[in-house]
Order: structure tokens, then sequence, then C-alpha cells
């Protein structure tokens, strides 16, 4: 009897759960409403490019509003809601200087929201998870879909997950002391993943199967995170795309002195570190935007990019878990990354964003050309090399010409070479010793979908400009109008995001013959890559001449290069 009770019992609670969960499941769907850790969440409805229903949940808080005294502090969990909160639109974007427009956008400093959108909301669906990690200098953008549309990955069946994080001051001030140890902005992404791994479940995606994802400083934190123990475990394929962490730019240096320098910027002149803090928490948040531009060195202002609050190296204290506290280098040298596969690459012509800055300074390059020469080379070697090395830089890529108009895909080259792909492939060759699979490309794809490109009015010069790739990934208005009208313009975004998509829920960007060329792993004896064009092929030693060229410099400069580590 006692027997046929508890059969019963269980019999019912399975008949209940399945009930449940079907009733979940068949939810209105004009009214998708989920339930994570923090409370209930109604999303909206949304109908993708290719006519499919998808769902969409914005402005999530994934941490504690870093407000008040939790400035420049590292993020605290969320806190819980009553009720339902309405999930329909964008969060605050964090205060920033727009690097675009060139303005100051106040926004808020209640800006740690995230955005997830899916086309199912069933949780043993399993959805693969690819989570984006905004672009701009670590000085503007956001999460929103207003650029980062979903629709061109959705249609792939995975989950895409956007984000906000601190930017700028806000995010990336060091203080070298316990209260500001740096690094707020990657935590605040960190913070994002344990969210996206606790909760993702709830919108049909699977938590052991996260990609994280990135352009350009988007790209150089996900190439962060590949150093960080902070985040281990919390992905298990990363896609960088115009970006890494030994590039100049991808680490701040010298960030107290930097810090005092925007002090005063603000009318503050202290020698006291603590009297600093204070002050720079008393401030408006949008007084602590664009400062980047006020606190360059005379050698910053013309050397490299204009990114100097950026990831930097922590100082050890007790008790606080640092997110980054060795040189990238060191990290990559010593084989302690965090072992996924990854998906990275460069566009054939990221330079030509840089051009017109170089042609307007091209009477002081060409008279200087040591300038030329990247910092982490410079610091290791005398003015007098750097002057030399500066001439060999010049005379490789123009001859006995000078920088100028007629020079200009000369100089798109040496600015693609300097600030992204060299360390593309030299990051690649080093991260090949952890013996994971590595799908290098070179974006070439050129047409009405280059956006950037042609609203620099560069249109008549080869090759793929910084961010242009972007556009075959997300919709937006930019481009809406050339997706709609152009046939071949939609079957050369559908291929792209196959191969990201793909990667994402295999780890193999081409596990069919979709593509027309099957994609080989990187290896360092064939380094092979892939020419993202409209006939692909499989390539070796991407820009083979330009790359050992640099490779030559930074060996003969002591720095770790990759003829040193060809065994």
């Amino acid at each position: 009897m006692m027997k046929a009770i508890v059969v019963t019992v269980v019999l019912c609670a399975a008949l209940f759960v399945r009930l449940s969960t079907s009733s979940q499941d068949k939810q209105p769907v004009n009214d998708p409403i989920v339930t994570v850790r923090e409370g209930k969440l109604r999303g909206s409805v949304h109908t993708l490019v290719d006519g499919s229903t998808s769902y969409s949940f914005k402005g999530i808080p994934y941490a504690e509003p870093p407000i008040g005294k939790l400035r420049f502090k590292d993020p605290l969990p969320p806190k819980s809601w009553k009720g339902i909160r309405e999930a329909v639109n964008h969060g605050s974007v964090c205060p920033q200087f727009d690097i675009t427009t060139e303005e100051l956008i106040a926004g808020d400093e209640n800006c740690l929201f995230l955005n997830v959108f899916t086309k199912s909301l069933t949780a043993s669906a399993k959805l693969p998870v690819m989570v984006c990690i905004h672009g701009g200098a670590f000085t503007s953008g956001s999460g929103n879909s207003d650029f980062l549309g979903p629709d061109y990955l959705l249609q792939h069946n995975v989950i895409l997950v956007t984000i906000n994080y601190r930017l700028e001051m806000l995010g990336f001030l060091s203080l070298d002391i316990p209260e500001v140890p740096g690094n707020a902005g990657m935590k605040d992404q960190v913070a994002a993943l344990k969210w996206v791994k606790n909760n993702i479940a709830q919108f049909g995606g699977d938590p052991n199967n996260v990609s994280i994802f990135g352009e350009s400083a988007g790209s150089a934190a996900v190439s962060h995170h590949l150093l960080s123990p902070m985040s281990k475990g919390l992905f298990n394929r990363a896609i960088e795309q115009s970006g890494t962490s030994i590039d100049d730019w991808g680490v701040g240096r010298d960030p107290v002195a930097r810090a005092f320098r925007a002090a005063k910027v603000l009318g503050k002149d202290t020698k006291d570190v603590h009297e600093l803090l204070d002050f720079l928490q008393s401030v408006p948040a949008l007084d602590l935007a664009g400062l980047t531009f006020k606190t360059d060195t005379e050698d910053e202002k013309n050397r490299g990019l204009p990114i100097h609050f950026a990831p930097v190296i922590e100082k050890k204290f007790n008790n606080i878990e640092p997110f980054l506290c060795e040189e990238p280098l060191t990290i990559l040298l010593s084989g302690k990354t965090n072992r996924v596969p990854i998906m990275i690459g460069y566009n054939s012509a990221e330079g030509l964003l840089m051009l017109s800055d170089h042609l307007s300074k091209a009477d002081f390059r060409n008279k200087n050309p040591k300038y030329l020469v990247p910092r982490e080379i410079a610091q290791k070697i005398s003015e007098d090399k750097t002057k030399v090395f500066g001439e060999r830089i010049k005379k490789f890529y123009v001859g006995n010409k000078e920088f100028s108009n007629s020079t200009a895909e000369e100089i798109v080259n040496l600015q693609t070479d300097i600030n992204f792909a060299y360390n593309t492939n030299r990051f690649v060759h080093l991260y090949s010793a952890a013996n994971q699979p590595i799908y290098k490309y070179r974006f070439n794809y050129v047409t009405d979908m280059n956006f950037i490109k042609i609203s620099l009015g560069l249109a008549h010069l080869k090759g793929v400009a910084h961010a242009d790739d972007l556009f075959y990934l997300f919709n937006n208005a930019e481009t809406k109008d050339v997706y709609e009208k152009q046939e071949k313009v939609r079957q050369i975004v559908f291929k792209v995001t196959k191969l990201w998509t793909d990667f994402a829920k295999t780890g193999n960007p081409t596990p069919d013959n979709s593509y027309g060329v099957k994609w080989e792993p990187y290896t360092r004896t064939g380094k092979e890559y892939l020419n993202l064009e409209e006939h692909p092929t499989v390539g070796h030693a991407a820009d083979r001449d330009r790359t050992n060229f640099w490779d030559s410099l930074y060996c003969e400069a002591g720095v770790p290069c990759i003829a040193r580590y060809n065994l």
C-alpha cells in the first residue's frame, strides 16, 4: 500500500513539473516573462529580418549601481526586486565621451545593464550563448541594439547578450591602493559573465556553451579575459576582432600619474593619493569623461593611439582578487592562460580609420619618424636607436618618398600593422602554445556594407576599414537599406554570421561545406589563416613580408617576438 502511495506521489510530482514547464514554455508571445535569480522580467517580442520571432529583455541589472561611495569600486552583486520588472527598454548608457561624434554623453553612473536576445524561452533548448563586449577605445559605446542589432546572429539559433561596462576614468582609474586597484570596467564584464552563467538557462541558453566576442577595445577585453584568473570557467570560446591584450593600446601605463594629471585638469592639484580619491569621488560623473586627450604626455600625443584609460596591471593586496596582476606577455609565455578555442583576426585595411590623422601630421612624421616606433620597443632601446628604427620603418613603407596623399595606401598598411595586424599575428603565435584550436582570419569583404570606409570618403582605396566587419554581424540603421535592397549583401551577411555562430556552437567555424572552403586551424609551421572575401581561400603567414619586418624590429629590441618562439 505504502509503495503504491509513493509511486502515485512521484508520478503526480512529475506530471506537475511537466505541466508547469509546458505552461511556461507556452506563455503568450505578446507577454514574455522570465524568472531570474533576482526576480521576474517582462520582455518584448520582435520579428527578425528573416521573419521569425524573437524575444528581447533589455536593461537587466547585473550588478549593484556603482554610485556614491561605490564609484571606482569593484561591482557588487545585483539586488533582487519585487513584482515584475519591465525589461522592454535599454538601461542608461555609462557617462562617456563619444569618440565618433566627439561629444559628451551624460548617461548615468547607474549603467551596469545587459540585454538578452533569444528565439526560445524553453529551458531545455540549450542554445549556444554569444556575449558581445562592445568596442570604443574603452572610452565610449554601449550594448544597445540601435548599433548592435541582434537579427543577423539570431537567424542561426543562438542567444546574443550585450553589455554595458564602466568606461574611461570611471571604469579604468587605478590608484595602486586597495580602495582603487583598477580594472573596475573589466570586473564589470566578469560580473556580467557570472550573471549569464547563473541565469541564461531561463532564456533557453546553455550556461556551459558561452562564447565571448568583441571588436577593437572589445577584442582587447576578450583577450584579457583569456589571461585573467578571475574569468576562468565563465566562457568556453573566444572571438577576437581587431585587438589584443599585447597591443600598445591594450594596457594602460603609469595610471597613478595620469590620475593626478586628470585631477589637475579638473582644478585639484594634490600629491596625496587619498585626497585625490576623495576629490574624484566628489565631482560630477560627466567631468570624468573625455580626460584621455587632456592627460596625454608629450610622447603619447605623437606615438600610438589615444587609448590610455585601459586595463592595467594591478598591485596585489590582501583579500582583494585582482583581474590582472602580470603583464599579458608574461602570462602568454608562461602558458597560464584560460585554455579555450579562439577565433581571431583583423581587417585588411584597418589603417583607413587613421589615414586622415596621419596625413594631418604628415610634415611632423616625415621629420620625426621615431614616433612610428611602438611604445613597447621604444621603452627598450636608446633614443638614438629609436631614431634609426623610425627611419627604417618609414623607408620600408614609402621608400624614398614622403608621407603624403600620394602614399595613402602605404600609410594605411603602416597604421594597420602598427596598431592591429602584427600583434594579432604575434598573439596567435604565442597563444598556440596552449594547444587549443585557433582559427585565424583576415577580413576582406568589400561591399556597400563597409560603412566606415564609405563614410570616411575612402571607397576608392583597397581593403576593409577598422570596425567595418561589425556591419556584417549586427543590423543597424546605417546599413539597413543596403541589406534590404541587395541580395548579394544578404548572402554575405548570412555566410559571415554562420562562421561566427558555428564557431560558437561547435568550436569549428566550418563544420560543413556551406562556406565553400574548410578553415584549417593555425599551426606554428603552417601559420594557416582564412581570407574572408568573396572567393575565400586558405592562406599561410598573413601579410608575410610586413609581419616579418616588424618581427625583426621586435626581436632586435629584445622584445618577445615570433621568430624566437618558433619551436
